[in-house]
């Protein structure tokens, strides 16, 4: 048996985002299907159902309708999830076969913006840090406001000293390349109870920052500090990456000495 064609779809777009709950649009409902089904229908008390998908067990399912899933995706968000929004791309009255769908928004705990999903009384943070045995680099933005600053920490006992750093800004996500050192990234979950995404090796080169920097602020950075913009590097691509959105309004970097 071959599934069928929107399950297929559905499964493709899952690949490209693994760690996200996949909320589909289908008509006025965003759908999920099979573990994500599985987990939403948990986390939101939902009903679980199933949906024909071509195999010989129907697949998982559960939706809210997309007229209230803000709610929805709160609550998901609130308790660290990651949840990817995949719209509709034509009008499903004139598409030609299956309607075209694809991710717009990747939705985060640090890069929520929308007035349900945050507390307005305080801001909230999104960090990513670079680190190697010598010094680290730590970047914090808010994305709702535009706001961004950097610094570094040279010497002995880093670790703590990051986290000690990061405490004025209590971040909800922490950013980090792969090789990051498990140990300090587990430091924020601890303290904070930050969720952990990665970045590629690439996002948290020098090269990479320097150049994001200019595109975004049609200028080059205001300091030579390897870790903070090798830090920012990395914010940034997991910003444009996730948010899909013009970055053009972030405020003028605020790189500080601590």
């Amino acid at each position: 048996m071959a599934l069928s064609p929107l399950m297929k779809q559905y499964l493709e777009v899952k690949q490209e985002h693994p760690n996200c709950i996949l909320m589909c649009r289908i008509g006025d409902f965003y759908e999920m299907f099979f573990e994500d089904a599985k987990t939403a229908s948990r986390e939101l008390d939902l009903v679980l159902t199933g949906k024909d998908c071509g195999l010989e067990e129907r697949a998982p399912m559960c939706g809210v309708p997309h007229h209230a899933a803000d709610s929805y995706i709160a609550k998901l968000v609130s308790r660290g999830y990651r949840v990817a929004i995949c719209e509709q791309m034509e009008d499903p009255a004139t598409a030609k076969g299956l309607v075209k769908r694809d991710v717009v928004r990747i939705i985060t705990p640090g890069t929520v913006t929308e007035g349900g999903y945050l507390d307005e009384k305080k801001n909230n943070y999104i960090c990513a840090s670079y680190c190697d045995s010598f010094g680290c680099g730590i970047a914090f933005a808010d994305v709702s406001t535009g706001e961004i600053s950097a610094t570094e920490i040279l010497g002995e006992n880093l670790p703590a000293r990051i986290v000690s750093e990061a405490a004025a800004f209590n971040p909800s996500e922490l950013i980090v390349p792969e090789d990051y050192p498990k140990a300090t990234s587990g430091l924020f979950t601890a303290r904070f109870n930050t969720l952990v995404s990665n970045g590629a090796e690439t996002e948290f080169s020098f090269t990479s920052a320097v150049a994001s920097i200019k595109e975004i602020y049609n200028e080059n950075p205001a300091s030579n500090s390897d870790y903070a913009l090798r830090a920012i590097g990395g914010l940034l691509a997991y910003i444009i990456r996730t948010q899909k959105i013009d970055l053009s309004y972030l405020k003028k970097i605020n790189f500080y000495s601590c």
